[in-house]
């Protein structure tokens, strides 16, 4: 308890000085913490895919479909549970900063492979009555104000027209990482309408999903799939939802990258905000611990009370920003929210925020510790007088 108090006498020695190092790391802490949660919410979709879904595509690029009549073939694979299918649609409503998700998809079955969504039964019993009707996510609805019974309308983009849909549903995720920000509608709707605009897209969709009966047997079933259209006209590349999610993820790589590059420049002005402050400390010091060693304390002893003072000072900081850490992500969340799902801080962030300012604090203490144990006891002295 002694050791602790004498710790805090001297690291608010100089108040105004300490108090402002203590708010620079509150800053880095808050700022690495928010980056660490960026890339971590960026990751979401990895983490909250499914083991037993596989998704099969055109083995040539995503950008390609596939036709329809695959799905019979594939619900025929040994260790297929049942198929569905999604096809990003790409629709703008309004306006283009109003952006979300919308895919086509066959609501019955997709409802059904995506658990992680719930849709109350006499809203989804409507959906399918309806071939106009759509289904929105819980915060996607919230963000538009919209309401069951209302019409939405989309641009398409790569299916060019005017769209009109009719919100019979609204659903909220049974899990917190659930996306509720994506907008679902009839897949048949999108095709009757290009068999009399575009015959030739029409029959098509963009990947199919597949919910396997053994999940451990799920690389093998992906390899039977792809085996069923091997040598066809499209030929088909099927991974799971993981793999899938992380060829999404993998095109934003130099993003990640950029973020994380950002982080340890973040902890490196944490070092040096701290650093140069026990710098100034040790060198005020020097008398002192001049002092301390005719006393008969050793450099084991002086290394710990400045290295003591050095995980006050930082740890100090470190609790300060990971308080604020929850109120600013919960903030960032709701105005960002069209662009993160979810926007929580991890266990794993808190972790990493306290071993970054550990290995700062010691760092930070290296310099100071090594001059002032080197420094002669009566060069130390001499300071004093």
């Amino acid at each position: 308890m002694f050791i602790l108090k004498l710790l805090l006498k001297n690291a608010f020695r100089h108040k105004l000085r300490t108090g402002l190092t203590i708010l620079g790391i509150t800053i880095a802490v808050l700022a690495f913490g928010l980056l660490r949660t960026v890339i971590t919410t960026w990751y979401m979709g990895v983490e909250a895919s499914s083991a037993n879904r596989l998704w099969t595509r055109n083995a040539v690029s995503l950008v390609f479909s596939l036709p329809i009549s695959y799905k019979e073939k594939i619900r025929q694979v040994d260790g297929v549970k049942f198929v569905s299918h999604a096809t990003w649609f790409g629709g703008v409503y309004v306006d283009e900063k109003n952006f979300f998700a919308n895919f086509a998809v066959d609501p019955e079955t997709y409802m059904d492979a995506m658990s992680e969504y719930y849709v109350p039964p006499e809203e989804r019993k409507s959906l399918l009555r309806d071939r106009k009707g759509a289904i929105a996510g819980r915060k996607l609805a919230n963000r538009f104000g919209w309401k069951i019974g209302d019409t939405i309308v989309l641009k398409g983009t790569i299916y060019p027209g005017t769209w009109e849909f009719v919100l019979r549903g609204i659903y909220r995720g049974t899990r917190k990482d659930a996306d509720e920000t994506v907008f679902f509608f009839q897949w048949d709707y999108l095709n009757e309408t290009l068999k009399k605009t575009a015959p030739s897209r029409a029959d098509q969709v963009g990947a199919f999903i597949e919910v396997v009966k053994d999940s451990n047997a799920a690389a093998a079933v992906a390899s039977r799939i792809d085996a069923t259209f091997k040598n066809s006209l499209a030929e088909t590349l099927t991974e799971t939802e993981k793999a899938f999610v992380l060829g999404f993820i993998s095109m934003s790589e130099t993003i990640i990258t950029a973020i994380q590059l950002v982080s340890l420049v973040v902890i490196a002005i944490i070092l040096a905000v701290v650093g140069n402050t026990m710098a100034m400390t040790a060198r005020e010091r020097i008398g002192e611990y001049a002092v301390l060693k005719t006393l008969g304390f050793g450099g084991w002893r002086i290394a710990g009370l400045i290295v003591g003072e050095s995980l006050v000072i930082t740890c100090s900081g470190c609790l300060v920003g990971i308080l604020l850490s929850f109120p600013t992500a919960n903030a960032f969340g709701k105005a960002l929210e069209q662009y993160f799902p979810a926007f929580n801080v991890t266990l794993k962030t808190i972790y990493l925020d306290i071993g970054a300012s550990l290995i700062v604090a010691f760092i930070a203490a290296i310099i100071p510790t090594w001059r002032a144990i080197k420094t002669p006891i009566a060069d130390g002295l001499r300071r004093i007088g």
